[in-house]
């Protein structure tokens, strides 16, 4: 069975994510595996840390039995792991085969200094499925209408569209498609960019509408026009080359991630082969 990976650092934020991936999951039927990462390099000694681990595991142990009930689709499980909190948390998603992982973006916790919100574009670079995040405060128990899916000339930007088609199926959404001109001479290419979309959305029976509008930043065009929507979630790409983004997380995304009031849905070059199957 599927399984959908939850960071956690227990902040606000991530308590937030796990509430967010049981609904994922549920409509979804995958697992859920929450994980929480053990820093191998703290300022602790070694009872400090014994003690601190003995925390989260009672602190994890209660989550899953008070969130158990509300997972109807699969079942809830926690491990602890070791390392630096993105590459634990994406070596767990890769063991097991995730669908996608779900973390909260939120600053500090009062558990544990270094959170998981704080290394959110860390996780994202080095996830091997879809990463889902959210910002602490968002009400999620609203219906997922609205998904915005940003489109540029860039060969790889149409490949988003697969994956919201996906989640729009799941959540019974409405794609908005932002069609983004940086040139007017693009505006032919981005025309036909944006047909290939509708076409896919067509055949996938997916409800849409299109916009089209010049921009000089990529990232604040697409977070004023979700927050003029009142969209419930934005779907992005790295729009790199697979290797690159092995080292370096763009920097349009690092900011859609980090400013984003809503949940963002962040796929990788990878991912793309096998992305409808993932989610």
């Amino acid at each position: 069975m599927r399984t959908i990976v939850v960071g956690t650092d227990f902040s606000e934020g991530s308590y937030l994510a796990l509430e967010l991936a049981i609904d994922v999951a549920n409509r979804m039927r995958c697992n859920i595996m929450l994980v929480w990462v053990r820093r191998e390099k703290v300022l602790f000694t070694g009872e400090q840390m014994e003690m601190m681990t003995n925390l989260a595991q009672d602190k994890l142990r209660d989550l899953c039995e008070r969130h158990r009930p509300a997972l109807t689709g699969g079942s809830i499980d926690w491990r602890v792991v070791n390392g630096k909190v993105p590459s634990a948390i994406a070596s767990v998603a890769k063991l097991l085969r995730a669908t996608m992982i779900v973390i909260g973006t939120n600053g500090a916790s009062g558990f544990e200094k270094f959170v998981i919100g704080s290394q959110a574009s860390r996780i994202v670079q080095e996830a091997p499925c879809p990463v889902l995040t959210i910002r602490k405060g968002y009400n999620f128990h609203k219906q997922l209408e609205r998904i915005v899916v940003p489109i540029r000339v860039n060969t790889r930007s149409r490949e988003k569209v697969p994956p919201a088609a996906t989640m729009a199926r799941i959540f019974g959404s409405k794609v908005y498609l932002l069609g983004l001109r940086d040139l007017k001479e693009e505006e032919a290419t981005l025309r036909t960019y944006l047909t290939q979309s509708i076409n896919l959305l067509e055949r996938e029976g997916v409800a849409y509408h299109v916009d089209l509008r010049p921009y000089s930043s990529y990232s604040e065009t697409v977070l004023s026009y979700a927050d003029g929507l009142k969209a419930d979630l934005v779907v992005i790409n790295t729009e790199q080359d697979a290797i690159i983004s092995q080292f370096f997380l763009g920097t349009n995304a690092q900011q859609i991630v980090h400013k984003s009031q809503i949940p963002v849905l962040c796929i990788h070059p990878e991912d793309f082969v096998n992305v409808a199957a993932k989610i």
